[in-house]
């Protein structure tokens, strides 16, 4: 009796760490606002660990963003729709700014321009995370819905697994941005990419306006 009981809590474990492991990988791997911003610090910055202010605050802003999810605090966001528009409004000025300093950014290897101090690095990555409206409906319409299939022990195993991919995708794109970086000794394709990381930002706020219109139309 006891060998069956344990293997049944290890299959549900198993099942609730591989649900949230997919769950977390399906809805990082787009390539969004906060994706973009820690690879092109990555690549913009000559040694890795002055790319640790953005992974670790992209990494505590998922992770706060997720437990909210689970714990069903976040929900509160999806019955408030001026509350909605404020960060709608919020994240769309902090997305121009943003597209604006990367699309002027130079990779460290050109003088003409530093790279992002730590500082910025952390408030930008703060307002892509927190401000950014798809990701927060990902995280409370998805993860948080998928969380309440589990109870007890097993909804935290499901949220541990879907945190742990954050932080360990954010570490690889960092690194993978870092390596490009490196192997690009003029600068040129990271000039390069720093525009087309801007437009893709601008991508994202076209959205946002388009988001605002239809929940102002509805409120």
């Amino acid at each position: 009796m006891l060998s069956k009981f344990l293997k049944g809590r290890v299959t549900h474990m198993f099942q609730a760490i591989s649900h949230g492991f997919l769950l977390a990988l399906g809805l990082i791997l787009p390539l969004g606002a906060q994706n973009v911003f820690v690879f092109n610090q990555g690549a913009n910055h000559k040694h890795f660990i002055s790319t640790l202010p953005v992974i670790i605050t992209a990494g505590l802003c998922d992770s706060v963003l997720i437990l909210l999810a689970v714990l069903g605090v976040s929900l509160i966001l999806i019955s408030l729709p001026m509350l909605q528009l404020v960060i709608f409004l919020v994240g769309f000025i902090f997305l121009l700014y943003i597209a604006r300093s990367l699309w002027r950014e130079q990779p460290a290897d050109l003088k003409s321009q530093p790279p992002m101090s730590a500082k910025k690095q952390i408030s930008f990555t703060l307002s892509v995370s927190l401000l950014n409206p798809h990701a927060i409906i990902d995280t409370i319409g998805v993860i948080g819905t998928s969380s309440t299939l589990y109870q007890g022990l097993d909804k935290w195993w499901f949220t541990f697994a879907t945190i742990s991919v954050s932080w360990f995708w954010f570490i690889l794109l960092a690194i993978i941005g870092k390596v490009i970086g490196h192997l690009d000794k003029t600068g040129k394709y990271i000039t390069l990419l720093n525009k087309i990381s801007s437009l893709i930002i601008l991508i994202v706020a076209c959205i946002i306006v388009k988001n605002m219109i239809q929940l102002i139309i509805k409120i």
